[in-house]
């Protein structure tokens, strides 16, 4: 190549890469403003009192809610177990429909992400509350009506039920891009559909697994307004003892300690199941 060529491939690249920092700009404008400089001021009011002078004394009630913590993290364990062994059997199924069934099946899926978590929340609520549809039709049948409402299994019902599309669709993703010949050369050598499922079909799947996994725990385990809603008093999570603290000038700087601590914890557990994803097939999350 001549050096004029080079020159020319030369400029060529940086013209590209200046082009691509270019477009780059409006992304980084936005998550300065509503991603870094947020956690900033969060981290800001964990570490200073009220005078704004720099202190730990915040960190030291972090005790008073390792039970609030504790069980944030275990309703939202449960809630994503049982979201994926109900999506993943589902996703399989539709991978395995026609085009055309794929289409309608997926814009069924989508469908509550198009409407505010609000509504989906309420909807919950009639379903399973005193006067609900469910306790109507035990009626109907002489059956005692049941406590649905205010306890923790109706928190878990309202996680599962929001975030269900969160771990259809990266499952969904990864599964319709495996490729039928490896089930096909698995069968040729002899192994059943179990010995296929266990040797080909899940280790494919595994980004999807991870990718769906974090996107139901991380706002389970953070989540206030489905715990308030669907819990009552019976279930206070830390999303809810955040909120409460937060909206109190006098309790701010412990709201934002709580908030700073939840976050790093979500954080070392997005790296963790990251860690179990090896390709770029949507399992990385950060």
């Amino acid at each position: 190549m001549t050096d004029k060529a080079k020159r020319i491939s030369a400029n060529k690249r940086k013209g590209k890469s200046v082009g691509a920092a270019l477009l780059n700009i409006p992304y980084m404008v936005w998550a300065m403003i509503f991603i870094i400089v947020p956690m900033f001021i969060v981290a800001f009011y964990a570490f200073t009192d009220a005078d704004g002078a720099f202190t730990l004394e915040n960190f030291k009630q972090l005790g008073e809610y390792r039970d609030n913590i504790a069980d944030s993290f275990i309703y939202a364990f449960i809630a994503t177990v049982i979201t994926l062994l109900l999506a993943y059997p589902f996703a399989y199924f539709v991978t395995k429909c026609k085009e055309s069934t794929q289409k309608i099946i997926m814009m069924l899926v989508m469908v509550p992400l198009w409407m505010n978590l609000l509504i989906l929340t309420y909807s919950i609520m009639n379903i399973i509350e005193a006067n609900g549809i469910i306790n109507n039709f035990l009626q109907m049948l002489g059956l005692e009506r049941l406590q649905m409402i205010n306890t923790p299994g109706a928190v878990i019902l309202g996680m599962i039920y929001n975030y269900f599309p969160y771990m259809v669709l990266p499952l969904v993703s990864v599964m319709s891009k495996i490729d039928n010949s490896l089930l096909e050369a698995a069968s040729d050598l002899g192994s059943n559909a179990v010995s296929r499922f266990v040797r080909v079909i899940l280790p494919l799947s595994v980004p999807g697994i991870v990718s769906g996994v974090t996107m139901v725990f991380v706002p389970s385990v953070s989540t206030f307004y489905i715990s308030q809603k669907l819990g009552g008093s019976s279930v206070n999570m830390i999303g809810d003892i955040i909120e409460s603290l937060i909206n109190k000038v006098a309790t701010r700087h412990v709201g934002a300690m709580l908030a700073l601590v939840l976050m790093v914890i979500i954080l070392v557990c997005i790296m963790l199941m990251n860690r179990f994803s090896d390709d770029d097939e949507g399992g990385m999350i950060v």
